[in-house]
């Protein structure tokens, strides 16, 4: 019986050393394993695909650029997530787009890849697209801070200290601003659970 060989995942750090000497294939590992959750935080944070998508390119340009200056203060995730968020807020700001849009143009390929259903229900589905739908709306009223906080704690699953490291903000204020954004996202989405 033969042995089956496990490969070798390299860390970010070794990639980032590798990347910065000029490795292509690193790079592209790098950006690889952040993509979707690039993706995911850009769309909470702009509410449409195709922004999502334009500030995700927009962001890895930037860090590709920017690769070589990063010092290692925080984990390539958590940088990489800050110039995410930070991109998409500035695609949003200049394309003045003050509501969302639903998250029902999701296209299915990316659909399937952010929440795969267990068992086919169109009833089900239904709910979670109008769940998606209402939840992005109670976003896009969250104020800027609280929904980039919000957005990196809850979708990217950042830990209160990764989300201070990448906002470059304390704790405490991460934990004040989550705080205030759960009370808001409550209150807007009580309707919504009251139909249940």
């Amino acid at each position: 019986m033969a042995v089956g060989i496990i490969p070798f995942v390299s860390s970010d750090e070794a990639l980032l050393k590798k990347a910065v000497a000029g490795d292509r294939e690193a790079l592209d590992e790098l950006f690889k394993r952040y993509r979707l959750l690039a993706y995911r935080v850009a769309h909470r944070l702009l509410g449409n695909e195709a922004d999502a998508l334009d500030a995700v390119q927009e962001a890895f340009v930037k860090a590709l650029v920017h690769l070589p200056s990063f010092q290692g203060r925080s984990s390539f995730k958590t940088w990489m997530l800050r110039v995410v968020s930070n991109a998409a807020l500035d695609f949003g700001r200049q394309r003045g787009r003050r509501e969302a849009i639903s998250m029902d143009s999701l296209g299915s390929k990316y659909r399937e890849e952010c929440e795969p259903l267990l068992e086919p229900n169109p009833s089900r589905e239904l709910d979670r697209l109008e769940l998606r739908h209402t939840l992005q709306e109670a976003l896009a009223q969250l104020p800027v801070a609280q929904r980039q906080t919000f957005v990196l704690h809850a979708e990217a699953e950042l830990s209160y200290r990764e989300v201070a490291e990448t906002l470059g903000i304390s704790i405490g204020t991460v934990m004040s601003r989550l705080f205030y954004a759960r009370q808001r996202l409550r209150v807007l989405l009580d309707p919504w659970m009251k139909q249940e």
